[in-house]
């Protein structure tokens, strides 16, 4: 999985790639999970889940009757990336709990480490482009990639960024599908 990722973003010839590549290479990005819980909650997991974002959108941007004009550079991009801000983000920390045989034992999990606390996409936005210059439509569907789960106040900006580039409605659909139809 971590050589197709890193041949996929390689082939985006995008300045500045090779330099977020060695980040990600001394990061913990190909053996964070994607969530403590929720989905891809093991190592390799935000990679898998990267990745099954991406194919999920690389389709959607192909249905047939729908011309998006969205380059496959920036696919690319926003589906491999878009969780970049969970990056050194997970720890893990250990609990007791009872095995199956009853008895109490020191166990595993994942609990959050928030050493950049800036949100989520904004967060994905702001470490990519201290690599990489990143198009408008680009950082639209990164910032909001988690969709209506927003405080509802955002709303209406969401709604707006969505008609502006449909690219972000797609992205929130394929990060949904990845993580509720797959569970990555």
């Amino acid at each position: 999985m971590k050589q197709r990722f890193l041949e996929l973003l390689r082939s985006t010839k995008r300045e500045g790639m090779e330099e977020l590549i060695k980040f990600l290479e001394t990061s913990d990005f190909f053996t964070a999970p994607a969530s403590t819980k929720f989905h891809g909650d093991y190592e390799g997991g935000l990679l898998e889940h990267s990745l099954k974002v991406y194919d999920i959108l690389s389709e959607k941007v192909k249905k047939p009757g729908i011309d998006l004009n969205i380059s496959e550079d920036t696919v690319k991009i926003v589906a491999l990336l878009h969780d970049i801000c969970k990056v050194n983000f997970y720890k893990i920390d250990y609990r007791n709990a009872k095995n199956a045989l009853g008895v109490w034992e020191k166990v595993p999990y994942y609990t959050v480490e928030d050493t950049i606390p800036y949100g989520h996409g904004e967060k994905s936005v702001m470490m990519l482009t201290e690599y990489i210059k990143l198009t408008g439509e680009e950082k639209y569907a990164i910032r909001w990639h988690m969709g209506f789960s927003e405080p509802k106040e955002l709303y209406g900006t969401l709604g707006q960024a969505m008609k502006k580039y449909p690219l972000v409605l797609l992205m929130n659909e394929a990060d949904l599908e990845a993580t509720y139809f797959f569970n990555i």
